[in-house]
């Protein structure tokens, strides 16, 4: 078994795994959720009795599982998810953060936030209703992150009493459209989150589908590959110098791994600074390893000293990310405010941030047709366009298609210190 492979194998057996859920309005995504805590027994029995108790006093029939997630007092009074919801639960396989985001088309900027870090979105459809506006957009931003898997959870199959030619049907369109778009992982799963079908256990009501439960697709799905190792990237984080009598000439650098594999005496290149050096050694807070590969935090210490601070980056020498001050993007808006084209904004780049300028607004998209509007130049808060941006010192960037830590980018508004936009680099 190669390294590469053992790396892999050891990040699928380990690692948490991030899924996100997206869909219209009333699609069962917090039921879903709820039930897949439920039966998972990821559930306190305090939670439960406060869920039971305020079903009770809503006059519902069984307990309402979406008011697990619905944390908001507005979100349990009109029955929707406004803000991201994040939840966490393990099983004996896997840990799993999972990020519950609305489906209202006035919320896109939420969905974002809670998909950036996925690893997994789960679009769901109600069977009754099959591919509507809102799944085509909501499958259109997974798109645009670059979610390595994408399943399509059809809902609902017991109000269509769970017909094989409603869900093939459904299937046959969905993947009409996404051949359109760039998803690398499709996958279907028909369920009833209410009842519990095909969530967890197995549903005896739909003998004909073969394929997985939806809880044995997250346990199993193949995350090792989602991670870049071949680009080494290293953003530098924190300077580590303790200046005590055991470690009295200690200069570690210490930060997250964002790609590639890093060894004891590879020969690494220092960004800006472009000098050289050899790893001397790789830190944890378990102690000392030969190997680092993302998503590890570890302390890397050079045989030279050089001069290296937060913001700086640390690459293979035959091996560099871009260094520039003109950044194309395509930005999801966040603020209130429209985005101001020449505009000065704070950005923010792994652990550099720098202040930039809005040279030019390229084109707005159309997030329910992928329609690029080359006139409409006034972005809004939900609207995503494809912008140029000046920093004024450079940035060390890739393609967010080819790393999405070094690939994206978020703009502040120094006025208000409010984030107001997030960027995927093209």
């Amino acid at each position: 078994m190669s390294l590469t492979d053992e790396i892999k194998k050891e990040l699928d057996n380990t690692e948490l795994l991030r899924f996100t859920t997206a869909g219209s309005v009333d699609d069962g995504k917090s039921t879903l959720i709820g039930r897949l805590l439920y039966d998972s027994k990821s559930i306190y029995q305090d939670q439960y009795e406060a869920m039971e108790a305020s079903s009770l006093r809503r006059g519902e029939e069984g307990v309402n599982l979406a008011l697990l997630t619905d944390g908001l007092k507005a979100e349990r009074e009109q029955g929707i998810t406004i803000d991201v919801a994040y939840r966490y639960f393990s099983t004996p396989k896997r840990k799993f953060i999972i990020a519950d985001t609305p489906g209202h088309i006035q919320y896109t900027r939420n969905m974002v936030t809670g998909a950036s870090t996925a690893n997994v979105a789960l679009v769901l459809i109600d069977a009754r209703h099959g591919v509507v506006e809102q799944t085509k957009r909501h499958a259109i931003i997974a798109s645009l992150l670059q979610i390595p898997h994408l399943v399509v959870c059809i809902n609902k199959m017991d109000l269509v009493d769970f017909r094989e030619e409603d869900y093939l049907k459904i299937k046959e369109d969905f993947e009409k459209f996404a051949s359109r778009l760039e998803v690398k992982d499709l996958h279907f799963v028909p369920m009833s989150a209410l009842l519990g079908d095909n969530v967890v256990d197995r549903s005896e009501n739909m003998d004909w589908y073969e394929g997985s439960t939806l809880l044995y697709y997250l346990e199993n799905v193949h995350i090792g590959s989602d991670h870049n190792f071949i680009d080494c990237r290293f953003p530098v984080q924190y300077v580590i110098r303790p200046n005590t009598d055991e470690y009295h000439d200690y200069r570690g650098y210490a930060g997250r791994i964002a790609g590639g594999v890093f060894k004891k005496g590879d020969e690494v290149m220092m960004l800006p600074s472009g000098f050289t050096s050899k790893i001397k050694a790789i830190d944890t807070i378990e102690g000392e390893i030969e190997e680092a590969f993302p998503p590890m935090s570890v302390t890397l210490l050079l045989e030279d000293d050089v001069d290296v601070s937060r913001g700086d980056m640390i690459v293979r020498v035959n091996n560099k990310p871009n260094n520039t001050q003109d950044v194309e993007a395509m930005i999801c808006w966040f603020g209130e405010t429209p985005l101001q084209e020449k505009g000065k904004y704070a950005l923010l780049h792994t652990t550099q941030d720098t202040r930039c300028m809005v040279k030019e607004v390229r084109y707005k998209l159309d997030i329910n047709t992928l329609h690029r509007n080359l006139e409409e130049k006034t972005i809004k808060m939900n609207d995503i366009a494809r912008v140029v941006i000046r920093t004024t010192k450079p940035v060390f960037i890739d393609e967010y298609r080819q790393n999405r830590i070094t690939g994206s980018v978020i703009l502040v508004d120094e006025a208000t210190n409010n984030t107001v936009g997030a960027g995927m680099i093209i």
